[in-house]
């Protein structure tokens, strides 16, 4: 069982943002993974969907670390990243199917420490295991309408329950969270954590905590939200991070699909409605789903 696993990703997920002209912020989230390079180097990778980078139009967005005190206080401590050498050049790596993201980060020296290993994605099994389904419970980190939990940058820990069945990744890519999706928890990972959790096949304890995906959307219908969320899952996120290790491909392709026909990715143009963004944020957002 991991331990924690909460404040783990806690620990590991980090809000992403670029200002864009005009002074308003575009918001999304991500979460650090530990992924060592083929020949064994330490590597750290930020996972998130992919329309939150694509959306940021400029070449240089920024991470918002936290650095912790000799007192123990916490401090936002956001850190540029270069998402692109020009228009057509990303620098992260998509999924060619799903709306996932990954890219290689220089993180301090905490949060490289921070970021959870690869062992801690689901796998397709994972959800056989452990008997994982409709009802169940699941926790969501992000930074809903660009807000993190205090001024230190920290993100906001919800949960809901599974909606739909879940079926192995080739068969369906995702599943429905009942949850209530706002811009700016796009990219957040969406993880179990149960310690009371029954083995079904013997009812021995099996406690479960793994990632089981990240959120990538919402569901409407007519224009009208139906607080339903669209997980895809941890299998794709293992998938594009073997494509860190392959040769990037020239030729442009195809734009993943969108998940469902009554899928839609949000964005806002209102100002936070509370006062617990990062310090120093500016009061305009344009926050990314």
């Amino acid at each position: 069982m991991i331990p924690a696993l909460p404040s783990e990703l806690i620990a590991a997920t980090v809000q992403i943002e670029q200002v864009l002209p005009g002074g308003a912020r575009t918001i999304g989230t991500g979460f650090l993974v530990s992924d060592p390079t083929p020949d064994g180097h330490p590597r750290t990778v930020l996972i998130t969907a992919n329309h939150v980078l694509k959306n940021m139009p400029g070449a240089q967005a920024h991470i918002g670390y936290r650095l912790q005190g000799k007192g123990g206080a916490w401090t936002f401590d956001p850190q540029p990243l270069t998402i692109r050498t020009r228009a057509d050049a990303p620098l992260w790596r998509r999924h060619p199917t799903r709306d996932v993201a990954a890219i290689v980060v220089k993180a301090p020296d905490a949060f490289a420490k921070a970021a959870i290993p690869l062992a801690w994605l689901a796998g397709d099994e994972t959800f056989t295991r452990y008997g994982v389904g409709p009802g169940d419970e699941m926790m969501v980190l992000g930074y809903p309408q660009g807000l993190s939990a205090n001024a230190a940058g920290f993100p906001i820990l919800r949960a809901g329950r599974v909606a739909s069945p879940i079926d192995a990744s080739a068969v369906s890519p995702t599943f429905l969270l009942d949850f209530r999706v706002f811009p700016g928890n796009s990219g957040g990972p969406v993880f179990i954590s149960d310690p009371d959790r029954r083995d079904p096949t013997s009812d021995r304890a099996e406690p479960a905590a793994f990632v089981a995906g990240i959120l990538t959307q919402q569901v409407e219908v007519n224009s009208q939200p139906l607080q339903i969320g669209i997980v895809t899952e941890a299998a794709f996120i293992r998938q594009t991070l073997t494509l860190l290790d392959q040769p990037a491909v020239a030729s442009a392709t195809p734009e993943p699909a969108t998940e469902t026909p009554t899928a839609k990715i949000a964005s806002s143009t209102q100002p936070p409605a509370a006062v617990t963004k990062p310090q120093g944020a500016e009061t305009g957002v344009a926050v990314s789903e």
